[in-house]
């Protein structure tokens, strides 16, 4: 069932205090265990040494188990509304070591908290609208973040950037319902609004929602990386490519011709987490052996799976009637030709590098990464899930039906119906209404303690 902000406060306010790790389990200079909710300071004062916890003060002490000093410790105390959660949090900052945080969680379990579940953390502070539901996703696509763009960017939605769109289209959305509302309900005092109005507002407000869907593509090649295939055939320096755009030598390179027979793959960050994939060469199976012939089968379904193609050949040597049938294979597909030991040769076909020098390695990131995604990520303001962009696009088609309704003069009562959907729609993107399944599944995928 749907549920609203007012049922959610009704729900935390029977939550139990709980408690986790907020750093990994490990040796380390810092463990920190967060605890959260109404009995937080009560526990403190049972196991801590100076339990006197005033705002923006840190207080510095021993945890204890009866007489049995645990570990020497600074307590940080946040006070409600005033914490992440929005609930009365004390933070314990001990010493790293598995054996401590453990020592100390489990005494903070014994004395009235529960162990946390993944998420529930964010999971109150949303609850207690410390955030909405776009900020709290924000939360764990910072801590998932396979590069560092993306992780910037997704900071930018934990500052609001998205939610103050999403905000913006809502209330235009909302303005033109009320006024179409007043008309209905109060038609002696209040006029109802002209189809001609209706017309322009819709449409900038979906022109409004296109703008925040622009970069939906990008956001999800930002999140789920993409996939590239160095594609070519045999000795054409592939796997020398390879081993220069990771500056490492991952791949065995030799002047033999079919040294690769099986599929490698790495990651490479080029902003947007990238798959490069080094294939086996492919030539006329006739000509290869048995085990090269299966190395050659791998790199074609490579090939198929693949978001973008790197078509290397020997430019010391030209394009050949064997490369140009490798070319063949790659014509409905997004591909990128180069000319590899271009210090050898001239070549006016593909981008020019020498893998075996490093030359033109650089340009050719710039160029991978602005084929795979049209914008930079410095540019992108915000990212979006496919959550988000199902419930945007549930409002626009909402929307494109009250404009053609309008278009045609509908009785606006009518209109109203399809107005309050887009709503709908947008009340689930940011939190203001949302199923427990759908919530669960969020949270499902941060870790515990955040």
């Amino acid at each position: 069932m749907f549920l609203g902000y007012n049922e959610f406060m009704n729900i935390s306010e029977e939550f139990d205090t709980i408690a986790a790790p907020a750093t990994p389990m490990g040796a380390g200079g810092v463990g920190i265990i967060r605890i959260s909710g109404e009995k937080a300071f009560d526990i403190a004062e049972k196991i801590f040494s100076n339990p006197v916890f005033e705002p923006r003060k840190f207080n510095r002490g021993w945890i204890k188990d009866g007489n049995t000093k645990i570990d020497e410790v600074v307590v940080l105390p946040f006070f409600a509304p005033n914490s992440y959660t929005g609930e009365n949090v004390i933070e314990i900052q001990c010493h790293g070591g598995v054996n401590v945080v453990k020592n100390i969680l489990n005494l903070v379990l014994k004395n009235g908290a529960r162990m946390a579940e993944k998420g529930e953390f964010t999971k109150r502070a949303f609850l207690n609208k410390r955030m909405d539901l776009s900020q709290a996703e924000a939360v764990a696509d910072i801590i998932h973040a396979k590069t560092g763009d993306f992780a910037k960017v997704s900071m930018k939605n934990l500052s609001g950037v998205l939610k103050n769109r999403i905000d913006d289209i809502r209330n235009n959305i909302f303005e033109v319902l009320s006024g179409i509302t007043a008309g209905i309900d109060f038609p002696e005092d209040v006029k109802e609004p002209e189809y001609e109005y209706l017309t322009e507002r819709f449409e900038d407000i979906i022109s409004r929602i296109n703008t925040v869907l622009a970069g939906a593509d990008t956001s999800n090649i930002f999140r789920q990386g993409a996939s590239v295939t160095i594609i070519g055939k045999p000795n054409v320096g592939k796997s020398s490519l390879f081993n220069a755009l990771l500056s490492l030598d991952r791949a065995i390179v030799t002047d033999i011709a079919g040294t690769t027979r099986d599929v490698l793959r790495e990651t490479l960050d080029l902003g947007i987490p990238v798959t490069l994939i080094d294939t086996a060469g492919i030539r006329d199976e006739n000509e290869a052996s048995a085990v090269e012939k299966i190395g050659i089968e791998y790199s074609k379904q490579s090939l198929d799976e693949a978001d973008l193609v790197l078509f290397v050949y020997d430019a010391s040597k030209g394009l050949d009637d064997e490369d140009k049938e490798v070319l063949k294979l790659l014509e409905n597909k997004k591909h990128i030709i180069i000319a590899n030991k271009s210090d050898l040769a001239q070549t006016d076909t593909g981008v020019k590098i020498s893998a075996l020098k490093g030359e033109g390695i650089e340009e050719l990131k710039e160029i991978l990464t602005k084929t795979i995604c049209d914008i930079e990520p410095e540019n992108l303001d915000f990212v979006t899930n496919t959550r988000q962009q199902a419930c945007l696009k549930k409002a626009r088609a909402a929307l494109e039906q009250a404009l053609l309704a309008s278009k045609i003069n509908e009785l606006q009562d009518l209109i109203s119906i399809d107005v309050k959907s887009a709503l709908l729609a947008l009340d689930e993107l940011t939190g203001e209404l949302i199923t427990d399944n759908i919530l669960d599944n969020i949270f499902e995928h941060f870790c515990i303690g955040k």
